[in-house]
């Protein structure tokens, strides 16, 4: 499976997946939450790089939605530092932090299902979405390799996308 909305609608998925254990407490909380902090960043870092680009070509896809879509990782990446920084997993702070990174994660993958994956779909051929799909799994896989889920790359990134 190379076709890019597929691969996306996939990580997306996992996401769903990763907050509920998150929310449940049945699960190691450290653990889960690593997985996900490294699968967010990466799959954020490989749209920027990889997708969003390739979307700004088509007429069909408003740039506007792309910038908004890019803004939207930057409050996520915002959001998940403040949980990955707050105290004990479990304490009433914790929580209030998940929950917040949930609300906006779960945003973003909503409107970016309604709005740039279906532009691409309707605007792209097969193997447009395949090419463009194996570039967003090359760059997704160099992230994870990096090891871009880690509390410094986090910030370094904020930073960087701040000035």
């Amino acid at each position: 499976m190379s076709d890019v909305v597929d691969l996306i609608l996939a990580d997306h998925r996992q996401f769903h997946e990763a907050l509920r254990q998150l929310r449940s407490g049945e699960t190691d909380r450290e653990a889960a939450l690593a997985d996900f902090s490294h699968l967010l960043v990466a799959h954020s870092e490989a749209e920027e790089t990889e997708v969003y680009p390739a979307l700004r070509k088509l007429a069909d896809v408003d740039d506007g939605e792309v910038d908004h879509g890019a803004a939207e990782h930057l409050e996520g990446h915002r959001a998940l530092l403040e949980l990955l920084e707050a105290s004990e997993s479990g304490s009433s702070d914790w929580d209030r932090k998940l929950e917040r990174v949930a609300e906006v994660v779960s945003h973003h993958l909503a409107e970016e299902e309604r709005t740039l994956l279906a532009d691409a779909r309707e605007a792209l051929a097969t193997p447009q979405l395949n090419k463009i799909g194996q570039a967003f799994m090359n760059t997704r896989k160099q992230r994870l390799d990096e090891g871009c889920g880690r509390i410094e790359y986090i910030r370094d990134l904020i930073q960087q996308h701040q000035g």
